[in-house]
């Protein structure tokens, strides 16, 4: 059994972050990063490749695993903010929170970021545009990288990391145990390795082997939401005027049918729809891209009505991945459905699709939205387009493309302390794996948070950190 100090189990953002920090002062720690994905240059979409058309759910998905992460494949928006995005600064105090999510933009910056602008919806005008429509817009300052951009980083950290963090990929964890004073970690091909220290980093699509893990050590862990919704996809200059300004634009309005909140999520100016694969369900996202070559005509963003459920039932993520079989079975992966046609109650066709002034950036199966979402969200999501209708005309034409389901998970939070570490000694869970942070800038910074302390932990003689 090969020895290690710290094990980082994940290679998303959290754990890349730890890995980053921990060669950056050169911790004597002897590290090893374990991750069923793909290496940087070798996470290869068939979709993207132009191999196929339509998601094929490898396994495992290229968009969700690998090197960086879900985040790698991403648009690239780094939010620097506590309004949304995780309850780190609950851990680490709201100052620190922001003091990390400050630092990891400056490693972005100085890893190929430098050019990327940063946004920010202090002192705009739109504040005052939303709330007279009874939309409210968060506070947010936001790094778009573009996923162009943002694969190079992350292979530049790669290069920077590699000779001081080994790396094995195309593994996957299957057990952990206590072993004495450290852990032994084993994995599907059998391999087993032993550690001091170990992180468990293994993002959203790790929720389940998380809860398993936790539920072995009797770590507890407290019920989370899941967000269930629809990507409307429309021209890019329907929502230029704010898009220009501040680029993601997170609003939230509450609903005067049911009093619930819906939010935009996930804005991508001049992006493209594309599917994922999240434990074999195809689900729907958006990306965007730095280099003006790669935009299109579209703009898209998420609209999400949150769930969270309490007795007597409590997984909430099993409810969303039920939403998302049903999609997955009516339409082969995901939905797409013209807002006239939803509106109609009428399903979209080939044929009705053929006639929109809207050109779909994702090859989707037309069809009805309305058999796959609960009316409760259906009906919280139509009457959000109407608002945003009147800060951004033309969001509630006929020809607005919805698709679906988008869905997105949230590991149950588990129990830690200020060191994001649970009551095993020894045992850290960080990241959006954790339930405690829900975006790329909050779970970056809880690896940094992490690394930092074990550092100092293992530090060489000569080596000195002051926090």
């Amino acid at each position: 059994m090969k020895e290690y100090d710290i094990i980082i189990v994940g290679a998303g953002a959290s754990g890349v972050y730890a890995s980053y920090e921990l060669t950056k002062l050169g911790s004597a720690a002897r590290v090893l990063m374990i991750d069923k994905g793909a290496p940087p240059g070798k996470r290869l979409c068939p979709i993207k490749s132009g191999a196929v058309s339509a998601c094929v759910r490898c396994e495992p998905c290229h968009i969700m695993n690998g090197y960086g992460g879900a985040g790698t494949m991403s648009d690239g928006k780094y939010n620097i903010t506590t309004k949304f995005g995780g309850d780190l600064h609950n851990y680490v105090g709201s100052d620190e929170a922001l003091r990390l999510m400050e630092y990891v933009d400056e490693v972005l910056r100085s890893l190929g970021g430098a050019d990327a602008k940063l946004y920010s919806t202090t002192d705009t005008n739109l504040k005052t545009l939303a709330l007279q429509s009874n939309l409210h817009l968060l506070d947010a300052k936001v790094r778009h990288l573009g996923t162009d951009r943002n694969i190079k980083i992350l292979e530049n950290i790669f290069d920077y990391t590699k000779d001081n963090v080994e790396m094995i990929f195309g593994q996957t964890v299957i057990g952990v145990e206590k072993n004495g004073e450290g852990f032994s970690v084993t994995t599907a091909a059998g391999d087993e390795f032993a550690c001091r220290d170990l992180l468990l980093a293994s993002g959203r699509s790790g929720s389940k082997w998380i809860s398993g893990v936790c539920g072995e050590f009797g770590i507890e862990m407290r019920s989370n939401r899941v967000d269930i919704g629809v990507r409307v996809e429309l021209p890019a200059e329907i929502f230029k005027h704010i898009t220009d300004e501040v680029y993601e634009s997170k609003i939230v309005y509450k609903t005067d049918k049911y009093n619930d909140m819906v939010r935009t999520f996930c804005m991508n100016p001049y992006g493209e729809v594309v599917s994922e694969n999240t434990n074999g369900i195809v689900t729907v996202n958006g990306h965007s891209y730095a280099d003006p070559a790669l935009h299109t005509q579209n703009t898209n963003f998420a609209l999400l009505v949150s769930n969270k459920f309490t007795e007597p039932f409590k997984d909430s993520n099993e409810y969303g991945e039920s939403i998302a079989r049903l999609s997955n079975m009516l339409g082969g992966g995901v939905l797409m459905q013209r807002f006239g046609d939803l509106i109609k109650g009428r399903r979209s066709s080939v044929k009705r699709m053929a006639k929109s002034f809207t050109t779909p950036t994702l090859k989707a199966t037309p069809g009805d939205l309305g058999l796959v979402i609960p009316k409760r969200q259906l009906d919280n999501i139509i009457e959000m387009i109407y608002a945003l209708d009147k800060i951004a005309p033309g969001t509630a034409n006929e020809d607005t493309l919805l698709y679906g389901v988008e869905v997105k998970f949230y590991n149950s939070e588990v129990e830690v302390d200020g060191n994001l570490e649970t009551k095993v000694k020894g045992l850290y869970v960080l990241g959006d794996g954790s339930g405690v942070t829900h975006s790329l800038s909050q779970a970056s910074a809880s690896g940094v948070w992490v690394a930092r302390r074990l550092a100092r932990k293992y530090a060489q003689s000569t080596t000195t950190y002051v926090n």
